[in-house]
């Protein structure tokens, strides 16, 4: 149903059944009721490819970070929350320490701000986090994860379990509560489907079971982050959880804002961090690939660095030698953020029918010559980031999302800034 030039819409039973000019729809729909638009752009509603529910919907019903403009005004506002809801667990997201004045909260700072509680913190980017000593006592084997350390940020491995161990902690009623303020929030934004990007290292199977099983009007399409091995396996993952692909946040790599991206080049901001964190090598990205095209299910991974993408794109270039392009091509495999494409590499993936799920307000957000990305990567790398148009033009479908609760649910907006 095309129609550029249409001035008129014809809508039965809740469903757009005829789109043209004035004068043909009245004459198809004589008894239609006539509802003047004055002139109102109409457009259809949006799905935003990438969000966590659960987690958006701790944001938007509890502790919100995003206000902070330093590490004390990220205590207080612990501190006044925990004054206010004495018993649960607190979750707190968004704080962005980028500018601030002072250091990221400490273990002991968190402590004093919530006495004897389970907190957890996680940045902006969702890739790390600060808690309070109550919950990582409460992590079982969290001492011997990558990325621990007693008194500062969580990062990789020991972020995962800490994140899991906080969201097993909250109460059903909570996770009710969070998911459909979440989804409330899509339906009053014009959103009407989401993709929920669900997985073992981010919101755990339980989460994802709970909100499938919601009665809610909002459309869910569930991705499953982990991998399979073989056809068998990728069916097996999609009926155990209930999942429609084996794609989202697959993680090859982390955040930029984390220095957890994985770079072929070190941080400009902080080289002890080196190039940041791989989780997936191309054997292992092309094995996941395969099994679920022969299994006939949607693949995908979460690729941000450059050398995470040339990983994938690697992977991906291996299964189509074996199967050949229009067999991947058929299912519409997916790179989550692709933020450090480059033009050979949009290329190879237009060709081969991979989709990207981008997030326009990333680049709003963190890009420029001053913003975040400059600030870890140098301007350089920073400026070429996001190449939408490049993408585009290079036949690689883009779906924009909002990764929420990353950034805010507001497709117009992420349709501004991906002009």
């Amino acid at each position: 149903m095309s129609s550029p030039d249409a001035t008129a819409m014809a809508v039965t039973d809740g469903t757009v059944v005829w789109v043209g000019a004035d004068e043909p729809g009245r004459a198809l729909h004589p008894d239609a009721e006539i509802v003047e638009l004055d002139g109102a752009f109409v457009a259809p509603a949006f799905v935003d490819t990438h969000v966590h529910t659960t987690a958006l919907g701790l944001k938007l019903t509890g502790l919100d970070l995003s206000r902070a403009r330093s590490g004390w005004e990220c205590l207080h506002l612990l501190h006044e929350y925990a004054a206010a809801n004495p018993t649960g667990v607190i979750w707190g997201h968004g704080w962005d320490d980028t500018g601030w004045p002072d250091a990221v909260p400490s273990v002991r700072d968190i402590d004093q701000a919530a006495p004897g509680r389970l907190v957890y913190l996680s940045r902006v980017d969702s890739h790390s986090a600060v808690c309070s000593s109550a919950l990582l006592a409460a992590t079982p084997g969290l001492g011997n994860a990558d990325g621990f350390t007693h008194s500062a940020v969580l990062r990789t491995d020991a972020h995962h379990q800490v994140r899991l161990a906080a969201l097993s902690a909250l109460d059903v009623s909570q996770r009710d509560r969070a998911r459909r303020a979440a989804l409330d929030e899509a339906a009053r934004r014009g959103i009407v489907a989401v993709h929920e990007c669900a997985g073992p290292y981010i919101s755990g199977k339980d989460d994802l079971r709970e909100l499938l099983a919601l009665d809610h009007g909002i459309d869910v399409r569930a991705y499953w982050g982990a991998r399979a091995e073989s056809a068998e396996e990728a069916q097996a993952l999609l009926a155990d959880t209930g999942a429609h692909g084996l794609a989202g946040d697959l993680f090859v790599d982390g955040s930029i804002g984390s220095r957890t991206a994985w770079l072929h080049d070190p941080y400009t901001d902080h080289p002890e961090s080196g190039c940041g964190n791989g989780y997936l090598d191309a054997d292992e990205v092309a094995a996941h690939v395969r099994a679920c095209t022969e299994a006939r299910v949607q693949a995908g991974f979460h690729a941000i660095g450059d050398a995470a993408l040339s990983t994938v794109v690697a992977g991906f270039e291996r299964v189509v030698g074996e199967l050949g392009g229009p067999a991947v091509a058929a299912l519409g495999h997916r790179i989550e953020h692709a933020e450090m494409i480059t033009p050979e590499q949009a290329a190879k993936l237009g060709t081969w029918g991979v989709i990207a799920s981008v997030q326009p307000c990333f680049d709003e957000a963190w890009g420029g010559s001053e913003g975040l990305y400059a600030r870890r990567l140098g301007t350089e790398r920073a400026l070429a980031m996001n190449p939408f148009s490049t993408m585009a033009a290079a036949g690689v479908s883009l779906s924009l999302s909002s990764d929420a609760p990353v950034t805010e649910l507001r497709p117009w907006a992420a349709v501004r800034a991906a002009a």
